[in-house]
């Protein structure tokens, strides 16, 4: 990932990013839709992502400038999609401290509440609150025929319903698993896993470790 992003191209296929980092919109505009739903940045705007997400992009006919900065682990942030009233002051920092413009983000973005603009945002966000979601039960409920819910969903996402479950599921997993004390079994339950084995494999396939040891890494932060 470049610090600095001039984009030309219509679309971004879907792409995983291993570090957690702040995209802050100079000029252009695109619309992103991947594992923290869908967005559309402007001017101003800032997209906040976490370590391990996964999206797609799709740019506006003039393209999108971009100032990419790595948020570090020590950083606490709430993903998503927010607005910075300076992004100048933020580019000016960056050009000397990309730490520093970095925190100063932080501080400064006004976060927006997530909202729905069609169906697939709607069971984007209903998959996020709940892995379990039995998609056939949504879309009986919605009066979406079942192929048409997983034509239609792949089409913004770029991952079937499915998929975006099982994504959802171990990201939940991978921050219980970070933040609380609660036996790796219990967690397993809690989300509806087959078993704490169903679970390492989602956890390990979305970010290349056991959950043993991401409770570990957690455990040495906590004792530092």
């Amino acid at each position: 990932m470049r610090k600095w992003q001039t984009i030309r191209a219509s679309t971004f296929q879907r792409h995983v990013h291993e570090n957690a980092y702040a995209a802050l919109v100079l000029s252009g505009g695109y619309e992103e839709a991947g594992d923290l739903g869908r967005f559309h940045a402007q001017p101003g705007d800032v997209v906040l992502h976490e370590q391990f997400e996964a999206h797609q992009n799709h740019f506006a006919m003039a393209g999108a400038t971009v100032l990419n900065l790595r948020l570090t682990s020590n950083c606490q942030f709430r993903p998503g999609l927010g607005k910075i009233a300076n992004p100048d002051f933020i580019v000016r920092m960056a050009e000397t401290n990309e730490e520093d413009a970095a925190a100063v983000l932080l501080s400064q973005i006004e976060m927006r509440e997530p909202s729905s603009r069609d169906w697939p945002d709607e069971l984007a966000f209903a998959l996020m609150r709940n892995p379990s979601l039995s998609l056939s039960d949504w879309s009986e409920a919605n009066g979406i025929a079942p192929w048409t819910t997983s034509r239609g969903f792949f089409r913004v996402f770029g991952v079937s319903p499915s998929a975006f479950r099982a994504r959802a599921r171990a990201r939940l997993a991978w921050r219980m698993i970070r933040s609380t004390g609660e036996p790796l079994a219990s967690i397993a339950a809690h989300l509806g896993f087959a078993d704490q084995s169903h679970m390492t494999r989602g956890v390990k396939s979305v970010t290349g470790q056991r959950p043993r040891s991401w409770r570990a890494t957690a455990n040495r932060f906590k004792t530092s």
